[in-house]
């Protein structure tokens, strides 16, 4: 699963890297420790218009009651995506990308995790697929997102089962949308070579929190 990522790059880079619109993101700042039900940056694609919206990280399905009158879906499993009620729809019409600079697993045996920082090799924003819908209540309209999941890469493989899918610049326009059907094809691990895996520092690991 990616229960915490981050994000060190600005908004503009965000909307350089994606080609994206920036919409109402609030203030600006450095967040090494997104953790689920935050607020977002998410690109989506609306009539092959790209936009970068904040979306509440936590898809919340319709027939919830309230954000929380269910289990908190933070991740979609990419084998079973089409089949799930949650997810079927959003696979096929609200794919979106999440920016981020990185994120995190945990190893071990419960008690005693060890928390590992995944990063780009070469740096800078990577792109993880998402889901997204609007979910209407009584106060309004929330929006929300999951992160696509995949089975983890030879090189993530030692620390955890599962990693997010990763979607190259190359195929941004496929998952988005705008390029008809085909985004299947993409729900694959990461090449084995574009990331790389460290154990979190003391800093980090005060940052994160204690996660066993």
């Amino acid at each position: 699963m990616c229960g915490r990522y981050m994000i060190t790059s600005s908004f503009e880079a965000m909307a350089a890297l994606f080609e994206a619109e920036p919409g109402e993101l609030g203030p600006e700042a450095l967040r090494p420790n997104v953790s689920p039900t935050e607020q977002v940056p998410v690109v989506a694609s609306h009539d092959g218009a790209r936009s970068i919206e904040s979306m509440r990280w936590g898809f919340i399905p319709q027939w919830y009651k309230s954000p929380t009158g269910g289990p908190l879906l933070i991740n979609a499993r990419s084998e079973k995506i089409a089949e799930r009620p949650a997810f079927r729809e959003a696979i096929r019409t609200q794919r979106c990308l999440l920016p981020a600079n990185g994120f995190y697993e945990w190893q071990g045996e419960k008690g005693a995790r060890i928390p590992w920082v995944i990063r780009p090799a070469a740096g800078g924003l990577i792109a993880l697929a998402g889901l997204w819908r609007e979910w209407r209540g009584p106060n309004g309209v929330v929006p929300s997102v999951a992160i696509v999941t995949c089975p983890a890469n030879a090189t993530l493989a030692p620390i955890h089962e599962r990693m997010p899918v990763v979607i190259q610049p190359g195929d941004f326009a496929l998952w988005l949308g705008e390029l008809g059907p085909g985004a299947a094809r993409l729900l694959d691990p990461a090449p084995e070579d574009m990331l790389v895996a460290t154990e979190a520092d003391a800093g980090t690991r005060a940052i994160l929190g204690r996660r066993n």
